[in-house]
């Protein structure tokens, strides 16, 4: 993008990743804190599994002028969405970087590479009802609400955005 580069994870990003994954703020809408140890088994799982098995994955945000990883944005294989399988286009950056169109600039590009170059039929991305901000990202993209779904492990629904490929461009 103007301001951005997408590449594919390597381990040399664990820092950064752990900048975005180690940050309760950040975390707050997900899993919670991550360790430095789950960081390294995360790069190395999108390594070894995800983009080989799926040709996609996370791929590291880099801001172009600074050459700084902020964060991840990409394409996560999901088995069972409410009883089918999906593509959520996930997004996540370092605190210190929000606020500045970074998230949107990148899962744009991401949109586009999973419609126009992976020829994918639809992405969702899975929120939570509090988080505006992902919210907002969202609806950009042109995702509309679809419905909730509530996900093993998890105390309350998230909601289901989703866009096809034909809509939104």
């Amino acid at each position: 993008t103007e301001r951005l580069v997408l590449r594919q994870l390597h381990m040399l990003d664990h820092a950064p990743m752990l900048r975005v994954f180690g940050d309760p703020e950040v975390m707050r809408f997900g899993d919670g804190v991550q360790t430095a140890e789950w960081v390294r088994r995360w790069i190395a799982d999108c390594l070894q599994q995800r983009y080989p098995r799926w040709g996609f994955g996370p791929y590291a945000v880099v801001e172009r002028s600074r050459r700084e990883v902020i964060g991840y944005c990409g394409l996560f294989f999901l088995a069972d969405v409410g009883g089918r399988p999906e593509v959520e286009l996930g997004y996540r950056l370092a605190r210190s970087w929000w606020g500045n169109g970074y998230a949107t600039e990148a899962a744009l590009a991401v949109r586009d590479y999973a419609f126009e170059t992976l020829c994918l039929k639809r992405l969702i991305a899975l929120i939570d009802p509090a988080n505006t901000a992902s919210i907002r990202v969202a609806t950009k993209l042109g995702m509309r609400y679809e419905r909730d779904v509530m996900l093993e492990g998890y105390s309350h629904p998230d909601h289901v955005y989703a866009l096809t490929a034909t809509a939104g461009q």
